[in-house]
């Protein structure tokens, strides 16, 4: 993309710098604790699936059973590491014995720690050689496949049933489709444990979970194969199980993920520090086995004037690409989220838009931006929707935008019926074949409205990085700096499952990562 908006370099460098020390200071705040969706990652890892008896995930019940021990301090791979080698069982026939309280893994004397700690590293080590090959093979089949070029049209199933989602799914690929994300089940984002099985109940989505998962991949992968071209699948690492959920799509061959803890600390009341804990973890999964993650600063604009709010948009999409990259995401695995939110009255509305989309564009020139249609200002005419989801699609494209969530006419109105998604599809592929060469034709004018609209968002957006560097992030949520919505460090939801590091805390997934444990001190 030919940068058009003449920015001024020096602001660039500066907010980049400001994002950097503000991530580092998270680093910091976050450093010496882990939680126990961390901990149970580390047991998926290793291969733990299922539940016990009532359902609950024998990941769940472990860990539990550490942290009521008050062993979870040291890591739970430590105790299980150890309680195999004392046992001679297998890691699953272990799990549910500790489920069922036969055997309580931190009474198990630790006869040779670091016998324990190297079992448990090993079969990490193979684990992720295991993952790596798979997910490896999976290039090699999209590589020979072949996909759509840019932007890839992003498409929502939301009906609740996992074999409802299929049918979706493959009509969705039929009409030219290029991701499906499964939407998970309203209010997911705030269990603390992940479902096991299928299922074929949920309101306004359908449940994320290891065998649904499988179904949706299955599914897919028997499309491409069917019809010669790639068909990626996202899905949602956020609320109180991000890293585990990241860990069964690497598992189940997920190209896509949306990845943002800011989201579940605005908008469904998370502990910050357990959920950007959580997110670390997450992120480095998603960005060793190659899955591009989705942030969602879009989500700001639900609940704030967008022209008003641009600035800390800006400012989020610098802070969160920086705890991205500090989690070892490469920028292009990194889709910056942005949206096409200002109310459709405005005057020059559509340059305004233009204007923001260019910007988010230049600002992160190798990154993947993953770009929203509007839906907050629809007002349940399906016709006027449709009007504005044509002028999104056209700044798609003349933007050089990479992921497109495609509008849909009935957007607000009910969940869509498929004929809603092969409406907004043909309308996203017209206007992509009408306006194809729009971005490399249309220059902008010196001074003009779209330049200065971006200088000044840019602009504003330095003085919020800038105050937020100075205070904390934990500090600017509080005052309400993201979305109009105000946090706080010591509420929010999952606190209770935040646990500090002994010394000789064990974590075998975060030292393979390059995230050692830093212990508090």
């Amino acid at each position: 993309m030919t940068a058009k908006l003449d920015l001024d370099e020096g602001i660039v460098l500066a907010c980049r710098a400001a994002a950097e020390r503000i991530s580092a200071d998270v680093s910091l705040r976050i450093d010496g604790r882990t939680t126990v969706s961390v901990e149970r990652t580390v047991l998926r890892h290793l291969g733990l699936e299922g539940a016990g008896e009532e359902g609950v995930p024998l990941a769940n019940s472990v860990v539990d059973a550490v942290l009521e021990e008050g062993g979870l301090d040291r890591g739970v791979a430590l105790w299980v590491g150890n309680g195999l080698l004392q046992t001679e069982m297998s890691l699953d026939s272990l799990a549910m014995v500790v489920a069922d309280g036969s055997v309580q893994l931190c009474a198990l004397a630790i006869e040779d720690e670091q016998a324990a700690r190297d079992l448990v590293e090993s079969r990490c080590r193979e684990r992720i050689e295991e993952l790596s090959t798979s997910m490896s093979r999976r290039r090699e089949m999209r590589e020979g496949l072949g996909e759509s070029s840019e932007p890839l049209s992003y498409v929502l199933t939301a009906t609740g049933s996992v074999y409802e989602d299929v049918i979706h799914a493959r009509a969705v690929a039929d009409y030219g489709g290029d991701i499906v994300a499964v939407i998970r089940s309203t209010a997911q984002s705030l269990l603390d444990y992940v479902p096991d099985g299928p299922t074929t109940e949920g309101f306004g989505g359908t449940f994320a979970t290891q065998e649904n998962f499988r179904i949706m991949r299955e599914a897919m992968d028997e499309w491409s194969l069917e019809n010669g071209r790639y068909v990626q699948l996202s899905s949602f690492c956020s609320g109180l199980c991000m890293p585990e959920i990241a860990q069964m799509g690497v598992v189940e061959g997920f190209d896509n993920m949306v990845n943002d803890a800011l989201y579940g600390i605005l908008y469904r009341d998370i502990n910050m520090v357990r959920t950007l804990i959580d997110q670390r973890l997450s992120r480095a999964i998603n960005g060793y086995f190659g899955i591009v993650i989705n942030t969602g600063e879009d989500n700001y604009l639900r609940t704030a004037d967008a022209l008003e709010a641009a600035p800390s948009v800006v400012a989020s999409q610098f802070v969160n690409f920086q705890l991205a990259r500090d989690s070892g995401v490469p920028p292009e695995q990194i889709a910056v989220g942005n949206a096409f939110e200002i109310h459709p009255n405005i005057p020059n509305s559509f340059l305004y838009e233009l204007s923001q989309a260019q910007l988010t564009r230049e600002l992160f020139p190798h990154c993947r931006v993953k770009y929203m249609p509007p839906t907050r200002h629809m007002n349940g005419n399906p016709l006027r929707t449709h009007a504005c989801d044509t002028l999104f699609n056209l700044i798609t494209v003349a933007t050089g935008q990479s992921i497109q969530t495609i509008g849909v006419p009935t957007e607000g109105i009910f969940t869509p019926h498929i004929h809603d998604r092969v409406l907004a599809l043909e309308n996203v592929n017209y206007v992509a074949a009408a306006a194809a060469g729009l971005a490399e034709e249309i220059e902008f004018r010196a001074g003009g409205l779209i330049q200065m609209h971006a200088r000044e968002i840019l602009g504003a957006a330095l003085e919020i990085l800038e105050e937020v560097a100075e205070t904390g992030l934990f500090g600017a949520i509080g005052e309400g700096r993201f979305g109009d919505v105000s946090r706080h460090e010591s509420d929010g939801r999952g606190a209770e499952g935040i646990v500090f590091k002994r010394e000789d805390y064990f974590n075998p997934l975060a030292e393979v990562f390059g995230h050692a444990p830093v212990a508090r001190r």
